[in-house]
């Protein structure tokens, strides 16, 4: 039975594997390049990490723009908003990055911080409890933010 699974296993792998000669087949499509990395949205992660909330704003938003359907820079751009002190904004971009991508662990993260700075500890909750869930084996999302949930606990006794 192990046998036939593993035969079954090396089978399925080499039907699916290029042969040597692919790449030299006129009819096998070239690898297709990668997209161009886009420069806002470069220079706001570089803005991030040098507290720049003002340019990381300018920067996201201009990415936002171009691309409204790219979870990560809604979610970059709702952390510099929250950063730079516009809660608003800064809500209205971590839901529009869940929306995009439910799962997006940095905006369950990021907008649990967020309603611990307006004292909405059952919020707070929902979204660790959605990074329990999404995370496994424990993240780095979820440690912060139980960290985060934790300390809001204590200093409000």
């Amino acid at each position: 039975m192990r046998t036939t699974l593993l035969y079954l296993v090396f089978l399925s792998a080499a039907a699916i594997a290029p042969s040597a000669g692919a790449a030299g087949d006129p009819n096998f499509p070239p690898p297709m390049a990668s997209a161009p990395a886009d420069p806002d949205y470069e220079n706001g992660r570089k803005a991030v990490e040098t507290k720049d909330w003002k340019a990381a704003v300018g920067y996201f938003g201009r990415s936002v723009a171009r691309d409204p359907k790219n979870a990560n820079a809604q979610n970059y751009l709702g952390y510099s908003y929250r950063k730079s002190g516009n809660l608003d904004m800064a809500f209205k971009h971590y839901e529009e990055a869940l929306r995009l991508d439910p799962g997006h662990r940095g905006a369950h993260e990021y907008l649990g911080e967020a309603y611990l700075i307006v004292n909405n500890l059952p919020k707070a909750e929902e979204h660790l409890k959605a990074l329990d869930r999404i995370c496994f084996f424990s993240c780095e999302e979820y440690r912060d933010l139980k960290q985060a949930v934790e300390e809001h606990k204590r200093v409000k006794k």
